[in-house]
C-alpha cells in the first residue's frame, strides 16, 4: 500500500485505545487558555516557545515538562474541557473505545482535591459516551517515584468512587521504583475489586515485568518492549495472553527506540504476543491513535492484515465485556471485508 492507501484505511478502522494519560492530552493552546482563565503566568512566552520545549532525551526530562502543564489544571471543568477535548479528537480518528489513566497525585499533592479531578473526567467521559458514542473505562494511577504509603492514601481517596474507576495502574519515574514496591497497595486494590496494570518494560529490565505479572498480578502490561530481553518472559506471555499496550511514537520520542524501523511491535505480533498500539502522551509525542498506527505501518511495511490485528487486539485486550468485544471485533472485521471488496 502507499501512504496515501495506508493513511486512508487506518483513519477508517475502528480501534480500541488502552494507553493514555489525560493529563498527557493537554495541547499547549488550552494549557495556555487554562492558565489564563485561572491567572496563572506559564514560563513560555507562546504556544510555539512551549512546542519548541517538547525534545525530550529520556522519560525523566518529559515527565518534568508534563508536571510543570499539569499545573495550570486545578477547577472542576478544568479537568472536563482537558478530557472533552481529547474525546473530541479521537472521535475524528474512529476510535470507539478508550481506556484512560490519570493520576490524581499529581493534582492532590498541589491543594486539588480528589472529587474535583475525578468529577471534571468523569462527566466528561459520560458526555462523550452519550453525544459521540465512545465507550470508556477509567484507570486510576498511582505515581511509582512517591512512597506506597502515599498511593494508599490515594486508593483511600479513590473508594467513594469505586463504581467509576475499573482498574489500578502504575506509572511515572520507572528505573529505581520497581512494581515490587507497590505490592500491598495492589493487593488492597484488588481486595476492593479493582483490576490492575503496570507500566514496566518501557526503560525498567525484563525483571519489572515479571514482578508486575507475579506481585502485582496485573491483567496488563503497559508498554513491555523491554519484555523480547527474556525469551522466557516472552513464552510467559504468550501463554497466559497477556497484552502488552505499545505506544511507538512515545518510545520514539523519549529514546526507548533509535528510530521507528527498530520498533519491537512486528516482532512482537509475530512472536504471538497480544500487542496494542496507543499514543500514551499524544499532546507531547507528536501524534493521537491513528498517527501511531501509521508510524509503525510505514516504518514496519505491515500489512493490512496485521494492522486489522492490531484494532482486534485493542478491543481484545480491554476491559469491555465479551459481549461487547464480540461486537467491536465483528465491526473491525466488517470494515476489513469491505475494504477487499
Amino acid at each position: 500500500m502507499n501512504q496515501g492507501a495506508i493513511n486512508n484505511f487506518i483513519s477508517g478502522l475502528p480501534k480500541a485505545e488502552l494507553h493514555l494519560h489525560i493529563e498527557g492530552t493537554f495541547e499547549p493552546e488550552l494549557m495556555f487558555e487554562i492558565a489564563a482563565r485561572n491567572r496563572i503566568k506559564l514560563k513560555y512566552g507562546s504556544v510555539d516557545e512551549l512546542k519548541s520545549a517538547y525534545n525530550f532525551n529520556n522519560l525523566q526530562e518529559f515527565l518534568y515538562i508534563y508536571y510543570s502543564g499539569a499545573n495550570v489544571i486545578i477547577e472542576e471543568q478544568d479537568f472536563y474541557d482537558l478530557t472533552w477535548a481529547y474525546l473530541q479528537k479521537i472521535h475524528t480518528q474512529n476510535v470507539l473505545h478508550t481506556e484512560v489513566f490519570f493520576d490524581p497525585q499529581t493534582h492532590t499533592m498541589r491543594g486539588v482535591s480528589f472529587d474535583k479531578v475525578i468529577l471534571g473526567i468523569h462527566r466528561a467521559l459520560e458526555d462523550g459516551r452519550k453525544m459521540l458514542g465512545i465507550s470508556y473505562r477509567l484507570i486510576l494511577s498511582f505515581l511509582r517515584h512517591l512512597s506506597e504509603e502515599a498511593a494508599f492514601k490515594t486508593l483511600l481517596e479513590a473508594l467513594p468512587y469505586k463504581s467509576w474507576i475499573t482498574a489500578v495502574g502504575l506509572d511515572s519515574s520507572e528505573k529505581g521504583h520497581p512494581p515490587n514496591k507497590f505490592e500491598r497497595v495492589f493487593e488492597k486494590a484488588r481486595q476492593e475489586g479493582f483490576l490492575t496494570v503496570a507500566h514496566a518494560g518501557e526503560e525498567g529490565p525484563p525483571e519489572y515485568v515479571w514482578e508486575a505479572l507475579n506481585l502485582l498480578q496485573v491483567s496488563r502490561i503497559d508498554h513491555g518492549n523491554r519484555s523480547l530481553e527474556d525469551q522466557q518472559l516472552v513464552d510467559e506471555l504468550v501463554k497466559r495472553k497477556m497484552p502488552l499496550t505499545v505506544c511507538p511514537l512515545s518510545n520514539l520520542k523519549l529514546k526507548v527506540v533509535k528510530n521507528m524501523s527498530n520498533h519491537p511491535l512486528a516482532e512482537m505480533l509475530e512472536k504471538g504476543m497480544i500487542a496494542t498500539v496507543n499514543s500514551d502522551d499524544p499532546a507531547y509525542f507528536g501524534g493521537y491513535l491513528n498517527e501511531n498506527y501509521l508510524a509503525v505501518a510505514e516504518a514496519l511495511n505491515l500489512t493490512k492484515e496485521q494492522i486489522v490485528r492490531l484494532a482486534k487486539n485493542s478491543f481484545a485486550a480491554s476491559f469491555l465485556d465479551k459481549t461487547e468485544k464480540k461486537k467491536m471485533m465483528e465491526k473491525v472485521e466488517l470494515y476489513y471485508q469491505e475494504q477487499k471488496d
